[in-house]
């Protein structure tokens, strides 16, 4: 059978996407490559969310055929679902357009394609189907960490946001099924699991007309083992505090929360069809800290918002330097089309929201290193992700750091990638951590 092999673009939602290709690919016969040079096929896991990330993946697709051009290029992701009409007919570097609503079609897909089809497989999205649990044989993250996706799509509708569009509206998995899947990976030697979705916060209410998020951690509570759990992305509008004391009675979930506060100014956030406010954020965070002292927070802010004034971005920055964050990206407003706010009037011009973002960063850089300062001292577990191989140094994460987007830990040790490791914080540098080891424990 045909050799393939993925060229993996996004956020993490669509890893977990392109793990799924990957393992409907090898269960149909397909051979994985770790490089595109020995591939017969090379898929591009594109993402449609923003206009950067739409031209990287584009010119991701375009390079691959100009470097091979005898081999063939299967743009799947977000972007195909997004735009998959125009990329059929205006990509012709594209042997073949899959969209991602049902995956299990991606491997009749490839077939055609190495059979000299150019196809285009693109079904809408099922608002009313759940999504449901694939094996995966490949996992793209390092030894050690599994991401497990527990709701597909949204419902909140951001004016900003395209993921409606994407990946439709709410769909939500059964707490039986995301059990049995930690179940299984935890088997294959993972340490740390990380539950993900567009919102967390609104698990279950498809299902069952509430928030779940509280009853899948009791559930999960419920395994045994050496593990980690890790939640990201709680939109903070309905943040279900319920959660918090059973993260504060088992140690192995982590008190590690994403709340993308978006903006702190009321009218603002009524422009992008959010209900919060400064003053319940920070009253949210007051919470958590309350319950749980040693909470690790992170956030997005959006800057350049149709609409956005000077006062309304000085408000922003007042909520910044209240808050507190440990971890904060920053990011300009992208216009997407079909979205409510790509026809909004006072729209903000590209300098200015470029020098607002470089601020909001200059402000981060000194909260983080003087928030980071608490963990000099202290002893925790963390997951070895790679080796050097000249020195005896490894590279690791503890609960307080999530994958890819915060700073790591640097142990000076040689410790197998994907093992747990118990070490000991002695310095801050930058965004990371220097610690020793203080011993090894099994995951």
């Amino acid at each position: 059978m045909p050799a393939f092999f993925i060229d993996q673009h996004g956020c993490a939602k669509n890893q977990v996407d392109g793990e799924e290709i990957a393992s409907r690919l090898v269960d149909a016969g397909f051979v994985a490559v770790d490089s595109p040079e020995n591939a017969e096929v090379i898929i591009v896991n594109t993402c449609g969310f923003i206009e950067d990330a739409k031209k990287e993946s584009i010119q991701a697709i375009i390079e691959a055929k100009r470097q091979w051009p005898e081999k063939k290029v299967v743009v799947a992701g977000c972007l195909s679902q997004r735009y998959p009409d125009a990329l059929f007919q205006d990509l012709v570097d594209a042997d073949g357009i899959v969209g991602n609503a049902d995956l299990s079609l991606i491997p009749d897909s490839i077939q055609k394609v190495v059979e000299g089809e150019r196809v285009l497989v693109c079904p809408p999205q099922q608002a009313s189907l759940p999504s449901a649990y694939y094996p995966r044989k490949a996992l793209f993250d390092f030894p050690g960490t599994a991401h497990i996706k527990i709701t597909e799509g949204c419902s909140n509708h951001c004016t900003y946001c395209a993921i409606p569009l994407i990946r439709g509206e709410l769909r939500s998995r059964t707490i039986e099924d995301i059990v049995h899947e930690a179940r299984t990976l935890l088997e294959r030697g993972i340490f740390e699991l990380v539950l993900i979705g567009q919102d967390l916060g609104n698990f279950g209410r498809d299902l069952k007309g509430r928030c779940l998020l509280p009853d899948l951690l009791e559930a999960l509570a419920r395994l045994e083992g050496n593990f980690r759990v890790r939640i990201l992305y709680i939109h903070p509008d309905h943040f279900p505090e319920t959660i918090l004391p059973i993260i504060r009675e088992d140690r192995r979930f982590a008190p590690y929360f994403d709340l993308p506060f978006q903006h702190a100014s009321e009218p603002v956030l009524r422009r992008m069809n959010r209900k919060g406010s400064a003053t319940a954020y920070l009253e949210l965070l007051a919470s958590i800290r309350e319950s749980l002292p040693d909470a690790m927070i992170r956030s997005t802010f959006l800057v350049g918002f149709p609409g956005e004034t000077e006062d309304d971005f000085e408000e922003l920055l007042q909520f910044q330097k209240k808050a507190q964050l440990d971890w904060l990206g920053a990011f300009e407003y992208s216009r997407e089309e079909n979205t409510p706010a790509y026809t909004m009037k006072n729209r903000v011009p590209k300098s200015i929201a470029k020098k607002r973002k470089a601020l909001i960063e200059e402000v981060q850089t000194a909260i983080t290193g003087a928030k980071l300062q608490r963990f000099i001292g202290s002893n925790d577990t963390f997951v070895v992700e790679e080796v050097f191989d000249h020195d005896d140094l490894c590279i690791a994460r503890g609960w307080m750091q999530a994958p890819d987007v915060d700073g790591v830990t640097l142990i000076h040790s040689r410790q197998n990638p994907g093992s747990a490791v118990h070490a000991r914080i002695i310095s801050v540098n930058g965004v990371d951590f220097n610690a020793i080891l203080d011993y090894t424990a099994e995951p």
